[in-house]
């Protein structure tokens, strides 16, 4: 009983062990790095560089995908919406019947980055989730996922929020590395304040040719 005993106690130990460890800084590149826990794979292709590594409550994979050598820069804020727009709908349509869920903007050093979660479900009762991170740039669009089951939603925040926060840039990223110009063009109140303006405009030109009219017909 006692050796029994030992031995549970030498196995929680040696949970509890790997569980506690810590993740390490991975560089993507020269420009980008995040933590993995230890014992992540790398694989190189042709196209792209794939890291993936099993964490306590997830997996993790992180995608570079270099983009084309002759790609133009991005002129404003909204080509970058809608070149991260295009990546959304091109990730959700590679699995039948999920859908992309709290999808929103946030920032990693300088640069603007895409967050959401696409929800996956085989019609089995087996939800699959895949938080998102998408970072794009000039050079390489970066991807970073973290997978989970359904029943584990609860279990991950603190992993999740560990693995998002690990993203570091190098200070070489700026703003004009994703697009060009700051410029964000009129705002929708200067967009209807002018529209409004130019309405009043040409109904006091209206009023204005009636009148005239009215005194030229009193005169004769």
């Amino acid at each position: 009983m006692k050796k029994i005993f030992f031995s549970l106690i030498l196995l929680v130990a040696a949970i509890s062990g790997f569980c506690q460890t810590k993740s390490v800084p991975v560089k993507i590149d020269s420009l980008v790095t995040v933590s993995l826990p230890p014992g992540y794979q790398r694989k190189d292709t042709v196209n792209e560089q794939i890291f993936t590594a099993n964490s306590m409550y997830g997996y993790m994979v992180v995608i570079r995908e270099p983009n084309a050598k002759n790609n133009s820069p991005l002129k404003k804020e909204k080509d970058l919406n809608k070149v991260l727009k295009t990546y959304i709908k091109g990730i959700q349509g590679e699995s039948a019947g999920s859908s992309a869920q709290n999808i929103r903007d946030t920032t990693i050093g300088a640069l603007k980055a895409k967050v959401f979660t696409l929800k996956t479900d085989d019609g089995s009762g087996d939800v699959q989730y895949r938080s998102f991170i998408l970072l794009y740039t000039q050079d390489a669009t970066y991807t970073f996922e973290y997978v989970f089951p359904e029943n584990r939603l609860e279990l991950i925040k603190d992993e999740l929020k560990a693995f998002s926060a690990s993203i570091k840039l190098s200070p070489e990223l700026n703003r004009k590395d994703q697009y060009l110009s700051n410029a964000k063009g009129m705002s929708s109140i200067v967009k209807i304040a002018i529209g409004g303006g130019a309405a009043l405009v040409i109904v006091l030109v209206i009023v204005l040719i009636v009148r005239r009219k009215k005194k030229k017909l009193a005169l004769s």
